[in-house]
């Protein structure tokens, strides 16, 4: 607003050395037209100054400072040509605080009001009132167009601000839905681990309680053999769940290979193993998720396909995928028909993160095969 200051001080004071200086008209009337602009500058610094620094200005407040403005100046410009000098200081405030058709409407006020009262009451020649009329039409054709300039920038401007606020916004949005998405993430990553280790480990444990409770009295050798399994699978619970905490491996993963681990596993789940193709280290996501789909398929086999079913596990090894099959010879079901649970939404759901697929076919009295198949780094066959 410094620059602002300045330019109207500078105006104002020009102005006042040119009435004052100049020869026509006489010495009163000059007098009182410079005295009717001194009103001009308190009625800037208290009401235009913080009128201009608003940003947008309130136009209804801005239509109120720029009549009292004309008031002042209008009857000053009418007595002596020399006040239109200020007139530069006004038309700029004009095309700041108002829309194009009212800062027109008042421009054309400040240029055009002077000159016409100026030729009715001091009747010129048709020399001077041909000057001031070019003069004040010159000014009224520059003044358009550089207002016209000025407000296309303001208006830029605000539509500037207007962007900016709306993408600080959005990104502010974005932040926000990265986080939510974040959370919903990890809280199906957990619930899906949860699933597939902690929870399966209980329903093996209410299992377990289950047939010692049988065998106490008829068969207390079996009995302990399920305690010792009991007491095996609250061990392996605890070391999942703390893997799950520490977000490691998990336990049978820990520092042991896929097949190794398979091989714990259904060994306790009484399953048939058979590993074929070249054996090979491969990314620990997709082992997981091998793993995590073994315990899937065999909870369900010893859930639904019946007691005295069996399971057989295949995991293949080929050039550029790893293939794991669970087979079960129980009893059975529709696909199209049966409910559909968290474990196999939560299997598929682990495949695609790998880019892999995840299929089950089963029909009633046929059994029950899950494969799944991800992709893995290809094998390089080295030259001698």
């Amino acid at each position: 607003m410094l620059l602002w200051d300045v330019y109207f001080a500078v105006a104002w004071v020009a102005t006042q050395i040119m009435l004052l200086g100049a020869e026509h008209p006489g010495w009163p009337v000059r007098a009182v037209a410079a005295g009717l602009i001194v009103p001009l500058v308190p009625w800037y610094v208290g009401v235009g100054r913080r009128l201009l620094g608003e940003d947008p200005p309130d136009e209804r407040r801005a239509r109120a400072y720029l009549a009292g403005a004309a008031a002042l100046f209008l009857p000053s410009a009418v007595l002596a040509g020399e006040t239109r000098i200020l007139a530069f200081a006004l038309i700029p405030q004009c095309f700041m605080t108002l829309r194009m058709r009212g800062a027109l409407t008042a421009v054309t006020v400040i240029n055009v009001v002077p000159v016409a009262g100026w030729a009715v009451l001091w009747r010129p020649g048709a020399e001077d009132l041909l000057v001031n009329t070019l003069s004040a039409l010159v000014t009224l054709v520059f003044s358009a167009v550089v207002g016209g300039w000025i407000i296309r920038i303001i208006e830029q401007s605000l539509e500037r601000a207007e962007l900016i606020a709306e993408l600080d916004a959005s990104r502010h949005e974005i932040s926000r839905l990265s986080a939510v998405h974040g959370a919903l993430t990890e809280r199906e990553r957990f619930a899906r681990e949860i699933h597939d280790t902690l929870a399966q480990g209980f329903t093996s444990l209410l299992m377990l309680v289950q047939a010692v409770d049988a065998e106490l009295d008829s068969d207390p050798a079996q009995a302990r053999r399920h305690l010792a399994l009991m007491d095996e699978t609250a061990r392996r619970n605890l070391a999942e769940a703390r893997a799950l905490v520490a977000g490691g491996a998990p336990a049978d993963l820990a520092g042991a290979s896929l097949p190794d681990a398979l091989h714990r596993l259904t060994a306790r789940q009484d399953a048939a193993l058979e590993v074929t193709g070249p054996v090979r280290a491969l990314p620990a996501g997709v082992e997981v998720v091998v793993l995590r789909a073994c315990q899937e398929a065999l909870t369900n086999a010893r859930r639904h396909a019946g007691s005295s079913s069996r399971a057989e596990v295949r995991l293949d090894y080929a050039d550029d995928t790893l293939a794991l099959s669970v087979r079960d010879d129980g009893c059975g079901f529709d696909p199209a028909t049966a409910p559909s649970g968290y474990g196999l939404a939560g299997l598929r759901a682990r495949a695609a993160e790998v880019g892999g697929t995840a299929a089950v076919r089963s029909a009633p009295g046929d059994g029950t095969t899950v494969t799944v198949r991800l992709p893995v780094p290809a094998l390089r066959s080295e030259t001698p």
